[in-house]
């Protein structure tokens, strides 16, 4: 038995994977614990989107090493995959590559090593841990017992040794990693559906971090899905690096949109309703079959996240987003609102791109006031290594992209303050609790609530969506009252 502790930084693909790992370890006999204090074996599930988030990953290896110094320390995540040059000084045992990561399901430890400090492959090196992951194989055939899985789309549940199967079900070249969840950590789940990316935006380096996109067959999301809501889960959030790649590589061709409706199809008759949230989008992906499966779905949360990075058409064309058309989505959203008259809306922002202008930020601020935008996550451009924007002309000085930043951010601040205050005077919302003592969640519109008073002891409310009654704003959050 291993004494283990897991540090997971970054995006909930991240997450997924590192509860993956430990319900691996835990089902093998090892033991969590809650911190690296005592443990026999660390790892850091590492993040590099930004420079912020490898610095962070390079002070946790620091900090495990002084609180276990007898320990294994492992690295592992996308800043091992694309940045293995950052990290050869810690004091790690090993850093396990993105693409070797499932390797670690096996066991909480690899051995031998494959890639021991200073003896690291390249980003493009075969994967280690490749004949471990599942193969593709002709859609619709179960790999060994040859069982129909028709029974998924009605809805009938799947038991855990026919989800391995399903899990084999793909028509497309690539390989989907071979994680698989019956829970999580916190009272909202993540079911990972997409990995990778196989576009090219100029700032970005998860194609190199992630390798190209890979979809999970329909009916392995489907039976994982029906696994998390057996187990109590209400609400469930569908992940991935780029949704809007989803389905492209099997057989035959799927997307997020028919996914949905499959969803509903099959769990859209339960009497405890479940919500499924989608995570980020690309705003190319709301057009009409978007709109028609938004508007009829039931168990879809009233709520999206899109990746706008700019308000201007030419610094999006410079950043490789020109597919991208934020000029059409106040037309989208007016449509949805027939649907949802009330809905949360996020975004993410770059600003200080290489290049930007005072009039393209300018176009930034005029579409983030124009949209119905109830928070967003605003990046001041942050280099990466090995991203082809390090090499473009136009350095916006450090202090410009944080002043920029603090802009937009007022601008923010304010839509979601009035964003809150609307909410304050519905009747009910349905609230999935999170945090120590399950005193604040998250409702439907993806809006921070604060329950007024502690939530009675009721085991439904570790994982179910409670209705609770809007009494007022505190500070950046709707507080609300718990039914008695």
């Amino acid at each position: 038995m291993k004494k283990f502790h897991i540090i997971t930084l970054g995006c909930k693909v991240n997450q997924y994977e590192s509860e993956a790992l430990r319900e691996a370890w835990q089902r093998a006999g090892h033991l969590e614990l809650p911190s690296p204090r005592g443990a026999d074996l660390v790892l850091i599930n590492s993040c590099a989107v930004t420079a912020r988030a490898v610095s962070e990953a390079r002070s946790l290896a620091r900090r495990a090493r002084r609180l276990a110094p007898g320990c294994e320390l492992l690295l592992t995540g996308c800043a091992a995959q694309a940045l293995p040059e950052e990290l050869r000084d810690l004091p790690l045992d090993a850093l396990i590559p993105q693409q070797d990561k499932s390797a670690l399901l096996r066991h909480p430890s690899l051995h031998p090593l494959p890639h021991p400090p200073g003896n690291l492959p390249g980003p493009d090196a075969p994967a280690a841990a490749a004949q471990n992951c599942i193969r593709s194989v002709e859609s619709g055939e179960s790999v060994e017992s040859g069982e129909s899985v028709e029974s998924v789309e009605s809805g009938e549940s799947v038991e855990s040794g026919e989800e391995e199967q399903l899990e084999r079900i793909a028509g497309g070249p690539g390989i989907f990693p071979p994680f698989s969840v019956s829970g999580h950590a916190r009272s909202r789940a993540v079911l990972k559906i997409q990995d990778g990316c196989s576009g090219h935006c100029a700032y970005c380096i998860v194609p190199r971090a992630r390798g190209p996109s890979s979809s999970r067959p329909w009916p392995a999301a489907l039976a994982e899905a029906d696994r998390l809501l057996r187990a109590g889960f209400r609400e469930i959030v569908l992940s991935g690096v780029n949704l809007g790649a989803y389905g492209k590589d099997l057989s035959p061709p799927e997307n997020l949109w028919r996914l949905l409706q499959r969803l509903e199809a099959a769990f859209g008759g339960e009497e405890r309703a479940p919500r499924f949230r989608l995570s980020s989008l690309s705003p190319s992906l709301l057009g009409a079959e978007a709109l028609e499966t938004l508007g009829q779905s039931r168990l879809a949360a009233p709520h999206l996240h899109l990746s706008l990075q700019s308000g201007s058409p030419a610094l999006l064309k410079r950043m490789g987003r020109s597919h991208d058309a934020p000029s059409r989505l106040p037309e989208f959203l007016e449509a949805l609102r027939k649907f949802w008259p009330l809905f949360g809306l996020g975004a993410d922002f770059i600003v200080g791109f290489p290049g930007e202008s005072e009039e393209e930020f300018a176009q930034t601020l005029a579409l983030a006031r124009a949209l119905p935008l109830s928070y967003a996550h605003i990046f001041p451009y942050s280099e990466r290594p090995g991203a082809p924007a390090a090499r473009l002309p136009g350095r916006v000085a450090p202090e410009l992209r944080q002043e920029r930043a603090s802009r937009l951010r007022e601008l923010i601040r304010r839509k979601k303050s009035a964003f809150l205050q609307s909410q304050a005077a519905l009747p009910q919302v349905l609230v999935a609790p999170e945090g120590e003592g399950r005193g604040r969640g998250i409702n439907e519109y993806y809006s921070l609530c604060r329950f007024d008073s502690p939530l009675p002891p009721q085991p439904e409310y570790a994982r179910g969506l409670i209705p609770a009654r809007p009494v007022g704003v505190t500070g950046e959050a709707l507080l609300v009252r718990a039914p008695a």
